[in-house]
């Protein structure tokens, strides 16, 4: 068993995005907000993750999504920072800046405040886009009846799963 500071089954899915992606000749970028950090983390607990990841956007502010990955204001003012056009807008961002072939987004409401009733706590968005493919693909996930952590274990699980080729 390799020792690990993630749990099991976050590592054994990062294991599988970093060998399955090595064997397609694949690199991956990341913009997460309310993970900050954790999927790029988990990738990195992986030997030989370097030949996959090539970088990770941590965008917590409105202000960093903008400046780090050029998501629109007016995008962020219509619709919100957990919201699927943001989410593209930083999946889309992500992959401009980066030598990656495909990104993953994740931006969310871990809690235990700044939820409302359109958007409670545990509404996570996700947007994947491909280099060259024209449109990002995207979902919104409500883990409900999770802590801050229980929210953030599940978008570093989901977000690892988009990661999959």
């Amino acid at each position: 068993m390799t020792e690990t500071l993630l749990p099991d089954e976050i590592y054994k899915l990062a294991q599988k995005v970093v060998e399955e992606n090595a064997a397609k000749g694949r690199k991956v970028v990341l913009a997460e907000s309310c993970t900050g950090g954790l999927v790029a983390g988990a990738i990195t607990e992986v030997a030989g993750s370097s030949a996959v990841l090539d970088r990770g956007f941590v965008t917590y502010s409105n202000e960093a999504k903008q400046a780090d990955l050029g998501v629109p204001l007016d995008i962020i003012e219509a619709f919100g920072a957990v919201s699927v056009a943001t989410a593209f807008a930083m999946a889309q961002g992500a992959l401009e800046r980066s030598d990656a072939d495909v990104a993953v987004a994740i931006s969310g409401i871990a809690g235990p405040g700044g939820g409302s009733e359109m958007k409670p706590v545990g509404t996570v968005v996700f947007a994947r886009a491909i280099r060259g493919e024209a449109e990002p693909t995207a979902d919104e996930r409500l883990f409900e009846g999770e802590n801050r952590a229980g929210v953030r274990r599940q978008a570093t699980l989901c977000a690892l799963e988009l990661l999959l080729p």
